[in-house]
């Protein structure tokens, strides 16, 4: 069975996918990193639709949002939120 994380993941070509709420400045925060650094990424609003954000929340055990991964590899690899995004960039760049 395919996950909710590797449906949203196989409709794009980008590098990170962030599942994301309105009025999140962290998630915006996450968006704007990426743009600086010259990463591509596709964000999912989750507003509309909260027993996905919940499932994915179950999924990856992270509670907050943005919800980021990376897509550069095979499988969708979780990254954590905002916090986690600058020091996983750092090593992978």
């Amino acid at each position: 069975m395919t996950s909710i994380i590797d449906q949203h993941a196989k409709r794009t070509n980008a590098e990170f996918l962030i599942f994301t709420t309105s009025f999140c400045p962290y998630c915006t925060a996450a968006t704007r990193l990426l743009d600086q650094v010259g990463r591509t990424w596709e964000e999912v609003n989750l507003d509309a639709e909260p027993e996905t954000l919940n499932e994915i929340k179950r999924i990856t055990e992270h509670r907050t949002v943005p919800i980021i991964l990376d897509l550069s590899e095979e499988r969708p690899r979780f990254i954590g939120g905002f916090d986690q995004l600058r020091p996983y960039l750092s090593r992978t760049v």
